[in-house]
């Protein structure tokens, strides 16, 4: 299937999926005759339902600094094929891009979805700031709110594509953000949740179901109530220490809950639970694992990272939002056996993590501080403009201290030219900056190829480089320097680098019965949809991914040879 280009007319759920069948499987047939079976049957030993969960900002660092200390459901998935190496290997380390990557097995630059949010100066409104999961042609009813939608998502998910080949198959997504559910899920999705305010949600339009009721009207009770510290493992005595950054201090918190704190909950264990229970109910509520053929369970659990953000990865926070992850994952597990099904698990993230400098620094990282404001495109703007001329208004626009920066729309070509030079000059000259990128250098090199984490910097550029989206320039931080000029509520730590503490997360295959193995070697979120397409043997047109298959057979098979 060619890719959409931007503000193309967003496929619908029976377009998509025509476009996606083989061309046997859409042939017209008699309605009063019974469904013909697929043309394509999944293989013999398939699951019956393939679970993909993402823990938003779960990096590899951290999944090696506790795995030894999990008991519960990440202590199970690491008794299966392990990948303590993989990379969201494109340099635009979010949480929208990353998602992208899972279930598609296309880098950023093909799914289209290059950050969290870009400028686009042509959108019909005075916000020109659009972010990756909204559709920018609706108003929403709350002109604070947006409409969400998977719209800008240029290809389909592995969901997707077993529903276009195998219609009784289920696709469903649930996640704390709903960037996350929509591009795990996809356009053409069952059931999709995520948490909004003080409860889970849906599409526009979407009503409610049972299972999505239930858990509101459960959480609702806890939020109206409050809820006191979560306990502190003996194993995280150590990380409870107090750090100070600007005015905010972090390091010792233990997740107390006031009566009708829904910013608290949010960032809280308590989110990720919901999450999963949510999952549960959702497995019930759509029969998932119990039809003939496979179903797909997107799971996003999204408290890692606003808690990477709000306390950075090192504290009593982070220590004790893992372990009670781990547990909530154990039961989720526990549940589905339960329930019979036959599944297959498979556990990333979307990016990695880095800590707040002031604890860095303290923690034999000096080197390590927070970015300069002369590179927010207010101070930019003045540069540039003094360099050439030019109305300093507007000129430089972005949407931080690094990533993708945009001129000026209205510039003349020659005028455009002029300012180019004069804003990289301004990046290559700043301290903080390594590299600084024009979009016709990042779109004349070539493809990345071979391992990750040998890709130079640019090469890490192009994979998240589309075109009609990208800044005319891409701005990366030297390794250490956090992108946050002034920590504030919330907001101490991030991610976003080309670096590999962004980069690198685990990726983790378990299936009942599987003999487990473990392998160093860099592989990439891109290799889940084909490893996950030939586990349950659905035929996928050569070029449509950009990862490989990975072998989990422990010995002398090969998963990747499964046949239909």
């Amino acid at each position: 299937m060619a890719l959409r280009t931007f503000r193309s007319v967003t496929l619908g759920a029976a377009t998509l999926a025509a476009a996606l069948v083989l061309p046997h499987a859409s042939l017209a047939r008699p309605a009063a005759k019974p469904a013909p079976a697929p043309v394509v049957q999944p293989a013999a030993n398939a699951p019956k339902l393939i679970v993909a969960i993402s823990i938003d900002q779960f990096s590899a660092d951290l999944f090696a600094q506790y795995r030894s200390l999990f008991t519960g459901g990440l202590a199970r998935l690491a008794t299966g094929a392990v990948f303590p190496a993989g990379y969201q290997s494109h340099a635009a380390t979010e949480t929208c891009p990353g998602h992208s990557t899972i279930l598609t097995g296309v880098h950023p630059a093909r799914t289209g979805i290059i950050a969290n949010t870009w400028i686009d100066q042509s959108v019909a409104r005075a916000k020109k700031t659009v972010y990756c999961a909204e559709d920018e042609t609706k108003a929403a009813a709350d002109p604070k709110d947006y409409v969400a939608s998977v719209g800008h998502l240029l290809v389909p998910t592995l969901g997707e594509r077993v529903k276009a080949l195998w219609p009784t198959s289920r696709n469903v997504a649930v996640s704390g953000k709903d960037r996350a559910a929509l591009m795990m899920g996809g356009h053409v999705i069952d059931s999709v949740y995520w948490w909004k305010g003080a409860g889970f949600t849906s599409l526009d339009g979407r009503p409610l179901t049972p299972a999505a009721l239930n858990e509101n009207k459960a959480l609702a009770d806890v939020l109206a109530q409050g809820a006191p510290e979560l306990p502190l493992p003996d194993w995280c005595s150590a990380k409870s220490r107090a750090v100070t950054a600007g005015t905010m201090t972090v390091g010792t918190g233990r997740f107390a809950l006031a009566p009708g704190d829904k910013n608290a909950f949010r960032a809280s264990p308590r989110l990720d639970r919901a999450t999963v229970d949510l999952a549960t109910e959702l497995v019930d509520e759509n029969k998932l694992g119990k039809g003939p053929t496979p179903d797909v369970l997107s799971v996003s659990l999204s408290v890692t990272d606003y808690v990477g953000h709000a306390y950075g990865t090192e504290g009593s926070e982070m220590c004790i939002q893992l372990q009670q992850l781990d547990l909530a994952l154990g039961d989720f597990f526990i549940a589905l056996d339960q329930r019979g099904i036959d599944y297959a698990v498979v556990l990333t993230a979307d990016h990695g993590g880095f800590d707040l400098p002031e604890r860095l620094g303290e923690q034999a990282l000096p080197a390590s501080h927070r970015v300069s404001k002369s590179l927010l495109p207010e101070a930019l703007s003045a540069a540039v403009a003094a360099k050439t001329g030019l109305d300093a208004k507007g000129l430089v626009l972005s949407d931080g201290a690094s990533g993708d920066i945009w001129l000026r729309r209205d510039l003349s070509p020659a005028d455009k030219a002029r300012a180019l030079e004069a804003l990289k000059a301004e990046l290559l000259a700043n301290p903080d900056v390594a590299a600084a990128f024009t979009a016709e250098e990042i779109a004349a090199s070539p493809a990345p190829s071979g391992s990750p984490e040998t890709w130079p910097l640019i090469a890490r550029a192009k994979a998240s480089f589309y075109k009609p989206l990208s800044g005319d320039v891409v701005l990366m931080l030297k390794r250490g320097v956090v992108p946050i000029p002034t920590p504030g509520p919330g907001y101490v730590a991030t991610h976003g680098s080309p670096w590999d503490y962004d980069r690198r997360v685990p990726i983790l295959f378990w299936r009942k019965g599987m003999t487990g193995f473990e392998q160093p070697s860099p592989v990439e979120t891109v290799d889940i949809a084909p490893t996950l397409a030939a586990l349950i043997g659905l035929p996928v047109p050569a070029g449509a991914f950009d990862g490989r298959c990975l072998d989990l057979d422990a010995g002398t098979g090969d998963t990747c040879g499964a046949k239909p």
